[in-house]
């Protein structure tokens, strides 16, 4: 029974793991496009969107790459990596709430910190 229990964990675990990377590669894709869109010498508010959008993209890549790779990293490292990307996301969310057109890539950050939540409670059961 154990043994049958310590797979469900394991499935679980690789379950929320993957959708966390895969939610993870869209927020990124949706923060790229939104910075993009954005004149980098347009007014502060534009400003401040692109450089959220920008840093909110890096980091979701970076969680996605540590997530999909075998790096060597222990569970408090990818707890912390996965921590932040929620973190991130969330602000990014919130400066994305405050323009208009950029609906769609609030949407995707909060789907990810959602995601990034999910994930961080499997890691927490798994200990």
């Amino acid at each position: 029974m154990t043994s049958t229990t310590s797979q469900q964990e394991l499935f679980r675990f690789l379950e929320d793991r993957f959708v966390c990377a895969q939610a993870c590669t869209e927020c990124a894709r949706a923060c790229a496009l939104r910075a993009s869109l954005m004149d980098p010498d347009g007014p502060k508010e534009q400003h401040l969107v692109r450089r959220k959008g920008v840093l909110c993209a890096e980091v979701c890549d970076a969680t996605c790459l540590v997530l999909s790779e075998q790096l060597h990293l222990d569970e408090n490292g990818i707890r912390a990596q996965v921590e932040w990307c929620r973190a991130i996301c969330l602000e990014c969310a919130q400066v994305f709430d405050g323009y208009a057109g950029a609906e769609d890539g609030a949407k995707a950050c909060r789907a990810c910190a959602q995601a990034c939540t999910d994930f961080l409670a499997t890691l927490g059961s798994g200990s």
